[in-house]
C-alpha cells in the first residue's frame, strides 16, 4: 500500500470507527432504556443479559452502512476542501487507486453484513421470541412492549397501551381458550398475576363479550376477576421466516416452489378448485423470497453508500459539506424507505417485490457510476 493510499485509508478507517461508535450508541439508546426498565421491574438479570445479547447485533445492519456513508462524506470532503484531491491530481495520482481501499473495506463489510443478517440477526429473533414464551407472566410482561398485539402466549392475544409494574392500562384481551367462541375483554386497567399455568386478571372498568357459552351477550363490571386458564401450558415456540438462516430459507423456498408446481400441473378443473390454495402458497413463497432478498439489500447498503459518498465528498467544498451530508442522508433514507415499502408488498407476488426490492441498490450504483465518472 502506497503512502497516499495508506494516508487516505487510515483517515477513512478512523472516521468509520468513530462514526460507528456514535451511531451504535444512538441506535441502542432505546434498547438501553428498555433494559433499565426491565431491571427496575424486577426481571431476573440472566433474562435481561440474554435479551441484551440477542438484541444488540440487530443494530449492526443499520450502524455499519450509515457509518461507512458518514465517514466517506467527511473524509473526502475534507480532502477536497484542503485541496489535497487537487494536489493528488496535479501529481498524476490516479484517484481510483486512492479510493480502492475504502471500497474494498466496504465490500468486506458487505460480506460480513450478509452473514450477520442471515445468521446472527435471525438467531436473535428466535432467541428473543423463545425467551418471551418461557418467562413467567410478570417477567414476560416486562419484556413485552406496550402498544402492540402480543401473541406469544397460546390461546390468548393481549394488548395494552401502557403499564406500570403489573398494572396494565387500556387493556384488551382476545380469549381463544374455548374452541366454540372467542371472548373479547376490555378494561380501563388490569392487575395481572400468575397462578401456575393460569393468568389472573383483576379488571377495573371491564366489559366482556360474550360472557360465556350460555350467555352470548355483553356485560359490564366496575371490577371483575377473571382467569385465562392454561394459557402458559404450551411454551414451545413456532419458528417464523425471520428466524430462518440462509440455507434454511432456501430449503423452505424450494419446498413452496415444489408445492406450487404440483398444483399448477394439475388438470384445469382440479386447478380451479385449488386456486385459493395456490394463491396462498404463491403469497407465502413470495414473502419468503422478499425476506431473503431484504438481507442481501441491507448488506449491499455498505458498498452502495461508500460508492455514493466518495464522489459526493469530493464535490463538496468547505461551505458545501453540509449540503453533501444532507444529500447523502437523503440517499440513505430513500434506500431504506423503498426496502420497507417492498416489505409491505411481500405477498403481492404479481408485482414481484423480491426483484423490486433491489431498486434502491441499483439506483445507488447508477448514481455512483455517474458521479464517479464526473469526479475521477
Amino acid at each position: 500500500m502506497k503512502t497516499i493510499e495508506r494516508y487516505v485509508f487510515g483517515s477513512f478507517l478512523s472516521s468509520f470507527i468513530l462514526a460507528f461508535v456514535v451511531l451504535s450508541f444512538v441506535l441502542t439508546i432505546g434498547l438501553l432504556v428498555q433494559i433499565v426498565g426491565f431491571i427496575m421491574d424486577g426481571v431476573p438479570l440472566d433474562l435481561v443479559a440474554e435479551f441484551c445479547m440477542v438484541s444488540l447485533p440487530e443494530t449492526l445492519q443499520w450502524s455499519v452502512p450509515l457509518a461507512l456513508l458518514v465517514s466517506s462524506i467527511l473524509v473526502f470532503s475534507r480532502l477536497s476542501a484542503d485541496s489535497e484531491i487537487a494536489a493528488m491530481r496535479a501529481c498524476g495520482v490516479n484517484l481510483v487507486t486512492v479510493v480502492k481501499w475504502p471500497v474494498l473495506f466496504a465490500l468486506v463489510c458487505t460480506l460480513i453484513g450478509f452473514y450477520i443478517n442471515n445468521e446472527v440477526v435471525t438467531r436473535g429473533h428466535e432467541v428473543r421470541r423463545t425467551l418471551k414464551t418461557r418467562v413467567s407472566v410478570g417477567a414476560g410482561l416486562s419484556v413485552l412492549e406496550p402498544g402492540r398485539v402480543i401473541d406469544e402466549f397460546p390461546k390468548v392475544k393481549l394488548y395494552f397501551g401502557s403499564k406500570e409494574g403489573n398494572w396494565l392500562y387500556d387493556f384488551v384481551a382476545l380469549d381463544q381458550s374455548n374452541t366454540n367462541f372467542t371472548r373479547m375483554i376490555t378494561a380501563d386497567k388490569a392487575l395481572v398475576t400468575q397462578r401456575g399455568r393460569d393468568v389472573l386478571l383483576d379488571l377495573y372498568g371491564m366489559t366482556v363479550d360474550p360472557v360465556d357459552e350460555k350467555h352470548r351477550t355483553m356485560a359490564r363490571f366496575s371490577r371483575f376477576s377473571y382467569a385465562l386458564e392454561d394459557v402458559l401450558k404450551d411454551s414451545k415456540y413456532r419458528r417464523r421466516p425471520k428466524d430462518y438462516g440462509f440455507f434454511q430459507m432456501l430449503r423452505h423456498i424450494g419446498d413452496y416452489k415444489k408445492q406450487i408446481d404440483e398444483i399448477a400441473a394439475r388438470p384445469a378443473s382440479a386447478k380451479n378448485k385449488g386456486k385459493n390454495v395456490l394463491d396462498e402458497l404463491r403469497g407465502e413463497h413470495c414473502s419468503l423470497k422478499v425476506e431473503l432478498m431484504k438481507r442481501f439489500v441491507f448488506a449491499l447498503a455498505s458498498v452502495c453508500f461508500v460508492l455514493v459518498g466518495i464522489p459526493l465528498g469530493i464535490r463538496s467544498h468547505r461551505k458545501e459539506s453540509s449540503i453533501g451530508m444532507a444529500i447523502s442522508l437523503a440517499v440513505a433514507l430513500g434506500y431504506y424507505m423503498v426496502v420497507i415499502l417492498m416489505l409491505s408488498f411481500d405477498e403481492m407476488y404479481l408485482i414481484h417485490p423480491e426483484f423490486l426490492i433491489y431498486l434502491p441498490a441499483v439506483a445507488c450504483l447508477a448514481l455512483a457510476s455517474w458521479l464517479l465518472r464526473r469526479n475521477m
